[in-house]
């Protein structure tokens, strides 16, 4: 390849993964082609894009991007998974994936432009905006229904007893 070539590639990975502030990294050597497709799909419904890249290329790519420290997980063949949603439901469609196919091999992962990276399957561990935003709900709200308990148990015994006065005078 020559080298005029080598740098449109950098300048488009570049420009692509520029925004990109997480990704996984997975190798799909053992895949035949339809489970790499099964794949693709099960990652297009999550808005998620597999892309099998070449480590050298990628790695002189990613320098003084938010993914540079994913560079270090380029080791052998490999494939970047990135979306535009959530990555921890990505990782969890990975693990769920790499059960059903055995030759998927689930590396390293970037997450929320944190440099340290973690793998796939802790990542899949963690819990999702979702989950998160139901369990802030409910610790919000838990105080309220416990306020609002309080206020109506003494209105309840007081209304209590004037049924109880009135149904004795009638």
């Amino acid at each position: 390849m020559s080298r005029a070539v080598k740098e449109l590639i950098h300048r488009d990975l570049r420009d692509r993964y520029a925004a990109v502030d997480g990704a996984c990294v997975v190798e799909l050597t053992g895949m035949d082609v339809p489970s790499q497709q099964q794949l693709r799909g099960a990652l297009r419904e999550k808005s998620a894009r597999l892309e099998v890249v070449k480590n050298r290329l990628m790695r002189v790519a990613l320098k003084d991007c938010p993914l540079e420290p994913l560079a270090a997980a380029l080791t052998g063949p490999c494939a970047l998974v990135t979306t535009s949603a959530s990555l921890i439901d990505v990782a969890k469609t990975l693990v769920a994936a790499a059960a059903e196919f055995t030759g998927l091999k689930l590396k390293d992962a970037m997450f929320a432009g944190d440099p340290s990276l973690v793998s796939v399957e802790s990542l899949s561990k963690m819990k999702g905006m979702a989950e998160l935003l139901g369990e802030i709900t409910m610790l919000v709200s838990s105080p309220g229904r416990s306020i609002a308990g309080c206020l109506q148990s003494p209105q309840g015994k007081i209304a209590g007893c004037l049924k109880t006065i009135a149904d004795k005078a009638a």
